[in-house]
């Protein structure tokens, strides 16, 4: 039921640890104006559905499909949203949650931590938000991942997201952590869309760079989709030098900073999450939720921890996904994952344990979740971390959390007849 694809050994040893445990859940929802770009992501079929799809979702997660919604979930291209497989798992098995605003653009219409953050501009602008919002978001995730690692005695902690948009912000910052990361990064997409989120990373960065009054050269990156003709993409960057389809920030690289990065081109869940599981890890397991935007949230943990000298625990922490993003063909997941550990900025933490649940939508009565296996949406919320938590520990197989997902989306379809 649950694949380790990186680090089997420690991933075995994390699992071994931790079965019989049940979690605690954490979410933390975020808002970058990169979710509004069209085409950028399929978390609500237009922009406007976009803007609301975190707080959806939340809602969602924490009353259930039998309460009439003030943000009801948003229509998608096709698929339903993987806030039913978390609420699912974490309704059966009772799993305490816990959700926290770290900047949307209204607030959700549930129970929240307000962290007093701010929703990200576009990342394409270099400018998404202000370095005293970012500090603030990193130390109130510090404090957070501490308080909730001192009531987990024996289990470990789960840190989920909801950022549309937010697979682009991550490629932003493994890419400026000098990660080789184009091409490989996943999206809500049946086939990725890596040539529209390459150029704006490479426009958010060329930005940032040249706020620092850097050189300019041209960098070109050339990026195979499996699915579709090479798109050959040309954008002056300042500051930079090739790496294959990677920026290496090479003249600076060794002085960026990784807080000052996420200000730049980034979203607020990230330095959350990260400020989390640096403080939670030295006490408890930590499951990083998702999968592309985790694992940069992984890179960005050792980038912070190696330029502030901040100490935590890097095999207390893994990374949890689904199938249907640790093998998506349109990108590589895995090849991503091991790149983490090859950053001069990111070799404190190495590379994680990439894990994934085995879950099966193949043989659902309901269209909407065989979608999943065409490739539409693939993961958020914490789907596939919770899918692992039901069988480590209650040993749930495919029938039992199939069957508890499609109750949901039974429920929530004769819910308001």
């Amino acid at each position: 039921m649950i694949s380790i694809y990186t680090q089997e050994e420690q991933g075995e040893e994390w699992l071994r640890r931790y079965r019989g445990c049940l979690p605690v859940f954490a979410c933390v929802l975020g808002f970058t104006e990169t979710g509004l770009i069209p085409g950028i992501s399929a978390a609500g079929r237009t922009p406007e559905d976009r803007k609301y799809t975190a707080c959806a979702d939340a809602e969602f997660l924490y009353y259930g499909p039998e309460h009439k919604p003030q943000y009801p979930l948003p229509p998608l291209a096709a698929g339903a949203s993987p806030v039913l497989i978390s609420r699912a798992v974490l309704e059966s098995l009772k799993i305490p949650v816990h959700l926290f605003n770290a900047g949307l653009p209204q607030p959700p219409a549930v129970p929240v931590i307000d962290l007093g953050g701010a929703p990200a501009r576009c990342l394409s602008g270099g400018a998404a938000m202000e370095i005293t919002t970012v500090h603030h978001l990193f130390e109130q995730g510090l404090l957070w991942g501490e308080r909730l690692a001192t009531n987990i005695k024996q289990g470990y902690l789960i840190v989920s997201e909801c950022v549309v948009g937010g697979t682009t912000t991550a490629l932003a910052i493994l890419t400026g952590l000098g990660i080789e990361a184009a091409g490989k990064v996943n999206s809500s997409h049946p086939v990725c869309n890596h040539a529209q989120k390459w150029a704006l990373v490479q426009t958010g960065l060329e930005k940032m760079m040249g706020s620092r009054g850097q050189g300019e050269i041209n960098f070109q990156s050339s990026i195979q989709n499996p699915k579709s003709k090479i798109v050959r993409l040309s954008v002056p960057l300042r500051g930079s030098k090739l790496a294959r389809a990677s920026l290496r920030v090479a003249e600076v690289q060794n002085s960026v900073d990784p807080l000052k990065l996420v200000a730049a081109v980034g979203d607020p869940m990230q330095v959350v999450v990260a400020g989390m599981a640096i403080a939670a890890s030295r006490s408890c397991g930590v499951m990083l939720a998702g999968g592309t935007q985790m694992l940069a949230v992984y890179a960005l943990i050792s980038a912070i921890a190696q330029a502030y000298a901040l100490s935590w625990q890097p095999e207390a922490v893994v990374v949890g996904t689904t199938r249907w993003v640790a093998e998506d063909p349109t990108g590589a997941t895995v090849d991503l994952a091991l790149n983490l550990g090859k950053g001069s900025l990111t070799q404190s933490g190495g590379t994680p344990p990439l894990l994934a649940t085995h879950l099966s939508f193949a043989d659902s009565r309901y269209p909407q979740l065989r979608a999943y296996e065409q490739g539409f949406v693939k993961e958020g919320m914490g789907a596939g971390a919770a899918c692992i938590a039901a069988h480590l520990s209650q040993d749930w197989q495919q029938s039992q959390l199939l069957a508890a997902i499609e109750a949901q989306l039974e429920r929530l379809s004769t819910a308001f007849d």
